[in-house]
């Protein structure tokens, strides 16, 4: 658990602390069992910028103009405040290359638009993973003092690691109904990053995303869960489980597929890209 909190006047701006991130990038030395910062960062009195919401709604394929904030949205709001950590000199994982695996979401109760909030961002802590070493980040939101929404996210930097004696088996599930095929267009990248401000290079241009290995550029994961949640609709209170398996490449074609509380986007020859369920709670 985190300990002390330090109040924020406003969220961080997101383009230094990127440049921030890749210049110490190569002097991080990941490791399960590495110090990792414990100050929970407190950014109170948040109000949304409906116009930019907008842009975000419209790029996920969210309806506009609704009271409730979607359901991915504070993951946005909090994104900031989670940079500024995982950026910092404090942060033992390199934040080029690290991949984000996972989200869990929990919403206790719609949360309007028009409201103002407390978030609250930490590390809660590190994770040795048979590819690397694994960051758990906390993003909370309260309205009122209120608890209304939080997530855990989970991000792995690459790097020799001791396997453990038995691998994890991970659970096969059964293929899930096609419900439709998304053509998507060469600049999604640029637009979700427009709307939520992370640039990261690989999701821009080919170009940019050719010096990190991809050989074009790649979707966001979190635009990847927000489409299919826009899709699939989640009540007022609600957990959402979703795990990115593998890039989406732009342009590209992509189905979703859904049945009950289940969710996942393939690719071609029915290459899994995220999965994902959702629990009324």
């Amino acid at each position: 658990m985190a300990d002390a909190a330090l109040v924020l006047t406003g969220p961080p701006s997101l383009a230094p602390l990127l440049a921030r991130g890749a210049l110490l990038s190569p002097f991080k030395r990941p490791a399960p069992d590495a110090e990792f910062p414990r100050t929970r960062l407190v950014l109170p009195g948040l109000r949304v910028d409906l116009a930019r919401l907008a842009a975000y709604e419209r790029v996920c394929g969210f309806p506009t103009g609704e009271d409730a904030l979607p359901l991915t949205y504070p993951h946005v709001l909090g994104f900031p405040l989670a940079m500024r950590l995982m950026s910092g000199r404090g942060f033992p994982l390199p934040l080029l290359g690290l991949v984000h695996t996972s989200i869990t979401i929990t919403r206790h109760r719609a949360t309007p638009a028009t409201g103002a909030y407390e978030l609250t961002v930490y590390v809660e802590g590190l994770a040795p993973h048979r590819r690397g070493t694994e960051a758990t980040v906390v993003t909370e939101v309260r309205e009122g003092g209120d608890l209304v929404w939080e997530s855990g996210s989970t991000y792995l930097a690459r790097h020799r690691a001791r396997l453990p004696a038995e691998a994890p088996r991970e659970e096969v599930r059964k293929p899930l109904p096609a419900v439709a095929e998304w053509r998507l267009a060469e600049d999604v990248g640029r637009r979700y990053a427009a709307a939520s401000g992370d640039r990261n290079p690989i999701h821009l241009h080919p170009l940019t995303a050719r010096l990190f290995g991809f050989p074009r550029a790649i979707a966001h994961g979190m635009w990847t869960v927000a489409r299919c949640l826009a899709a699939h609709g989640t009540p007022a209170s609600c957990r959402v489980r979703a795990q990115f398996r593998a890039p989406v490449l732009l342009p590209g074609t992509v189905t979703y597929a859904a049945e009950d509380g289940r969710f996942e986007l393939r690719g071609r020859e029915e290459r899994i890209h995220v999965t994902g369920d959702v629990y009324p709670t």
